[in-house]
């Protein structure tokens, strides 16, 4: 029950690399920089073969254990968020509007760390493929690097990923077999009616009036149209429209993020806010312009690896540090993409109980977390694969 000894000894080069990362933000898809850091460390600890360029910016390692058999997938996230830090670090971003609020960099030195270690030892049969991906928080990089092949390109069997978990104890582990995290879609309505005078409502056709009445309305479609035993969430996140007091605008606008975990719910959901706000429309004597845009899909782990991943995750941190049955979260996650096409388990692990939550500005990677995430990585490949 111990982060393993020898990633223990370069915990300090550990947190070198992932200072550094932090420094030098990417977003989305362009994470090239970082893509060549990752690469160039790659190849100094002896990786066997090293990719570039998957998924615009996706970098895969992999590392060839003492005999044939199956490829296990290790994933972590490579991209920053656009928003400007406030933590004051002397590591803090220099890269004006990006700044690594959610910990990727964290996830990348993690799996760095499991990297160096894998490669020196090689205490495992098979592969182990090391997925470094761009494009994690909102243009859907794995679905990129899935769609460049990366599944059968590398015969990958089974694939893994953690994220960082703030205010959670630290080196704490938790998971779920099943959904795990939740499907996310957008819905943009444009309501156009007839403008005028704010004085004289009776000759407009209110658009702002039909807004708000389409936001109290979709909110019956969780309370009136599905089981409470099943999840949903509709979040109407802003509301515009107008220039002046006293003018009854020609159009107004609303937009919601809508939360799922089954295909039927995510159906239903999108066919009523349709209903509900097609109808609302007609009531006004407006209409609606809907644009409803499939997200990211649900997590889902398979239950099998779910317990391997456990099993593995006590060996690190022991039984009482690990819960298999932490629940389903509303947040998205586009590893998602990545278990529709294998089997594998998607983690969060703790990081300590103080400083700020996850995207905001006051945020910072715990270093001490990522001995445990590299631990996880390689005591995985070799249970999994064991010589």
């Amino acid at each position: 029950m111990a982060i393993i000894n020898r990633i223990g000894e370069f915990a300090g080069d550990m947190k070198t690399w992932r200072r550094w990362l932090h420094a030098h933000p990417e977003l989305g898809l362009e994470c090239h920089n970082t893509a060549r850091y990752v690469v160039d460390h790659l190849r100094s600890f002896g990786v066997d073969e090293v990719y570039e360029g998957i998924g615009v910016s996706g970098v895969v390692g992999i590392i060839n254990g003492h005999s044939t058999g199956p490829t296990i997938g290790l994933r972590a996230d490579m991209d920053a968020l656009p928003m400007d830090e406030l933590t004051g670090a002397d590591y803090a971003s220099t890269v004006p509007g990006a700044m690594h609020a959610c910990g990727h960099d964290g996830h990348t030195t993690m799996l760095l760390g499991a990297a160096r270690y894998l490669a020196e030892t090689r205490n495992f049969k098979g592969r182990a493929a090391l997925i470094f991906q761009p494009a994690e928080e909102n243009e859907g990089g794995a679905k990129h690097m899935c769609d460049d092949g990366l599944m059968e390109r590398f015969d990958i069997s089974q694939i893994y990923a953690l994220h960082n978990k703030p205010g959670q104890p630290l080196g704490h582990f938790q998971t779920t077999p099943g959904p795990i995290m939740a499907a996310v879609d957008t819905l943009r309505v444009k309501v156009t009616g007839r403008g005028g005078h704010a004085a004289y409502p009776q000759d407009t056709a209110d658009p702002v009036m039909a807004v708000v009445s389409m936001v109290q309305a979709v909110q019956s479609i969780v309370s009136r149209n599905l089981s409470p035993m099943d999840n949903l969430v509709i979040s109407v996140t802003m509301i515009g429209g107008g220039t002046a007091d006293n003018i009854i605008p020609e159009d107004a606008w609303f937009t919601a993020t809508v939360r799922s975990f089954t295909p039927q719910v995510r159906a239903l959901a999108q066919r009523r806010l349709h209903e509900v706000i097609e109808g609302q429309a007609a009531s006004f004597g407006v209409t609606a312009q809907i644009d409803y845009e499939l997200g990211y899909p649900p997590t889902v782990n398979d239950a099998g690896a779910v317990e391997q991943a456990v099993a593995v995750a006590r060996e690190i941190s022991g039984a009482d540090r690990v819960r298999r049955d932490y629940g389903r979260q509303m947040g998205a996650e586009d590893f998602a993409y990545m278990l529709e096409e294998r089997p594998g388990a998607y983690l969060f692990l703790g990081q300590g109980e103080d400083g700020a939550g996850l995207h905001h500005p006051a945020y910072d990677f715990n270093d001490d977390a990522a001995p445990y995430g590299a631990s996880f990585f390689a005591r995985l490949v070799e249970r999994l694969n064991p010589i």
